[in-house]
């Protein structure tokens, strides 16, 4: 059986708190390792002066905390635990946060409108190595993009596969759903996606739409 994945979790909302602690309590997957409410508690619990032995596989955090908000949170735990991913946990009303939420580097987005089960498996998806966006966000991001003004035309080239990769991650699928739309295998998706991001000089999902579209790479004009 493989290890569960170590888990924290960063909420100021005691009743949604309580929800995911009992939901994650009695999952045999997923190791609830942390929970607290307040971004500063949570940093004081991980920061290297307190010989914390605390390392997550996955940090679910919301962005609208008391005193030190998620975005302002975001680059201290980049710094005390680097390699653990974050997913992001806001309101629907909270939208345009996760866009700044992008540049800060969140490998993961869901509305709080998600149900737990969803979220278990945005956690395990994340903890694997990939990263995800909730299908409202993903709409609102392009949204907004597309109200932007465009770049110009970019000397930046993706194949015909790429394109149609890049174009699912930006409808919201995350990579299994985008190897069983197309047709074919995840390691061939994960190759792909790998070869979109090395090419957009980008570290994730969101920031390669965000990218693609400021660059004029997508929307993709259809022949």
């Amino acid at each position: 059986m493989p290890n569960p994945i170590k888990l924290i979790i960063v909420e100021d909302n005691p009743e949604y708190r309580n929800v995911l602690k009992l939901a994650f309590e009695l999952d045999n997957d997923i190791d609830l390792i942390g929970i607290y409410g307040s971004a500063e508690h949570s940093l004081r619990a991980l920061e290297p002066k307190s010989k914390s032995t605390l390392n997550p596989d996955v940090l679910l955090l919301d962005l609208n905390l008391p005193e030190m908000p998620g975005l302002e949170a975001m680059r201290w735990f980049h710094k005390y635990i680097p390699k653990t991913p974050i997913i992001v946990l806001t309101q629907s009303d909270a939208e345009s946060d996760v866009v700044s939420a992008i540049q800060n580097g969140a490998t993961g987005y869901l509305l709080k409108s998600a149900t737990v089960q969803k979220i278990k498996e945005s956690i395990v998806t994340v903890a694997s190595g990939g990263a995800l966006i909730d299908a409202k966000i993903a709409k609102f991001i392009l949204t907004q993009i597309q109200a932007a003004p465009a770049a110009g035309k970019s000397k930046i080239s993706l194949t015909d596969r790429e394109l149609e990769v890049l174009e699912l991650q930006a409808d919201g699928l995350v990579k299994k759903e985008i190897a069983e739309k197309l047709g074919i295998s995840y390691f061939t998706v994960s190759t792909h996606i790998r070869h979109i991001y090395d090419k957009l000089n980008v570290l994730n999902a969101p920031a390669a739409i965000s990218t693609a579209y400021k660059i004029g790479i997508l929307p993709v004009q259809k022949k």
